[in-house]
């Protein structure tokens, strides 16, 4: 049997109301217990009751108890949602009343972990509501929307249908080869339906490259030797003083990092020390930190200054940018330029002038504008994208065995590792190690 579980569900601090959250076989009867006024016991499912806290007989707090008795709950258990007054103490209050009660804490994602187990959500659909939580833009909210309602889910199962069918014909085929109403699977019979599949998976996996940075949101580093206006640019980016500013060389010392959200499309910006040969210590740890910031960097704005000739430094960051997205950044457009190069973006971090055009050119790198959230058929992150790529390489894996003429038992077992790694996707396959790492990413009371 279950545990009784419960957990703070609301944000730590004072507010109106913080929500605590109970769930297990005997959680309507434990915090009937703990309750004075209706009998919850007695209550209908999803409805809302007005009552007290006691511990030992005595107030605790005035609370509303939101009743939901299995399997028409969130987690598929009895559930209780207790409403009370918002103030950090008066919370915690509550909360040991219940552990003292019958209840044990719970721990991270358990409520959704035993949602999943009680098959009321699957894989996709509890990833989408952490990423519901931590959306930082319109774009991320509706795709991960979309995949809260099954977008994903019944994408995977028509993929998964597929080759179910296939593996259940190549079964019949080996087993009951006197049974002439089955389909005979050849060489010839297989190619077009694993081509179907393979041209959807690529086209998955294209637009999965730009709905992940969607949800995920971009590491871009802005990189560029020292005074040539790396921290001005973040502090214009951000709208605010994030970064100091000096004509010092070396000001910026560490990584200094902020977070912006343009066109849709969220930035997690990282302001690097300028790079260049240093005898300072701690401004030599800095630097290093910078090009590793490079290496891990999904984008990085190159930052160069137009008022000066470029110097050797200009030119190996370019050496050391060119195989990266990048987009090159002229600053210091308020002065004369010295120099021009194509595809670059103009702009002085003093004035705040060029940031349209530099919204343009993210917005075009990104490949946004090519991306239709509600129409187009993608995954949400790199777990997901990384499953639908081992079954794409496993059906890959398949084909190559039909163009050589591999016998149809051989090729059944690439079919059938396709098959077990979509299921991945959604839990319908998964190892128990992964349900448990997956889940303790999620909040205390989700």
């Amino acid at each position: 049997m279950l545990d009784n579980i419960c957990a703070i569900a609301t944000p730590y601090g004072t507010g109106a109301i913080s929500i605590i959250r109970c769930s297990g076989p005997k959680a309507i009867e434990y915090v009937n217990n703990i309750f004075k006024g209706k009998n919850l016991n007695k209550c209908q499912s999803h409805t809302i009751h007005y009552g007290f806290i006691l511990n030992d007989g005595e107030v605790v707090d005035e609370v509303l108890c939101n009743i939901f008795k299995a399997p028409n709950s969130f987690d598929g258990e009895n559930c209780v949602e207790i409403n009370c007054h918002g103030g950090p103490f008066v919370t915690s209050e509550v909360l040991k009343v219940l552990l003292k009660s019958g209840f044990r804490l719970a721990e991270r994602g358990e409520f959704s972990k035993r949602a999943f187990l009680n098959k009321k959500l699957d894989l996709t659909q509890a990833e989408a509501i952490m990423d519901i939580i931590s959306s930082n833009n319109k774009l991320a909210l509706k795709s991960s929307t979309n995949s809260l309602r099954s977008k994903t889910a019944n994408m995977i199962k028509d993929f998964r249908d597929k080759i179910l069918q296939i593996l259940a014909e190549i079964e019949v085929n080996i087993d009951y080869p006197e049974y002439e109403d089955s389909v005979e699977v050849t060489h010839k019979y297989l190619t077009p339906i694993i081509d179907e599949m393979l041209e959807e998976m690529e086209h998955i996996l294209d637009n999965s490259s730009i709905s992940t940075v969607l949800v995920s949101g971009i590491k871009t580093a802005i990189v560029g030797k020292p005074n040539v206006g790396k921290s001005s640019l973040l502090n214009m980016l951000l709208n605010e003083d994030k970064a100091i500013v000096s004509n010092i060389a070396g000001t910026t010392r560490d990584l200094v990092e902020g977070m912006l959200n343009i066109r849709n499309i969220t930035l997690h910006l990282i302001d690097t020390a300028g790079i260049r040969k240093s005898d300072d210590y701690v401004e030599s740890i800095g630097i290093e930190r910078s090009e590793k910031a490079i290496k891990e960097a999904d984008l990085v704005l190159l930052v160069l200054d137009s008022s000066n000739e470029l110097e050797d430094e200009d030119y190996k960051l370019l050496d050391l940018t060119k195989d990266k997205k990048r987009i090159i950044i002229a600053n210091k457009n308020d002065l004369t330029p010295k120099w021009k190069l194509d595809d670059v973006i103009y702009i002085s971090a003093l004035n705040k002038e060029g940031l349209e055009e530099l919204a343009d050119k993210i917005y075009e790198i990104t490949n946004i504008a090519n991306f239709n959230v509600d129409d187009d058929k993608y995954l949400n992150n790199e777990r997901q994208v990384s499953l639908m790529d081992k079954a794409y390489q496993a059906l890959k894996s398949a084909k190559e065995g039909i163009e050589n003429e591999i016998d149809i038992a051989l090729i059944d077992v690439d079919i059938k590792e396709a098959f077990d790694s979509l299921g991945e996707i959604t839990g319908d396959a998964y190892p128990t190690e992964l349900i448990d790492a997956l889940f303790t990413k999620f909040c205390l009371g989700k």
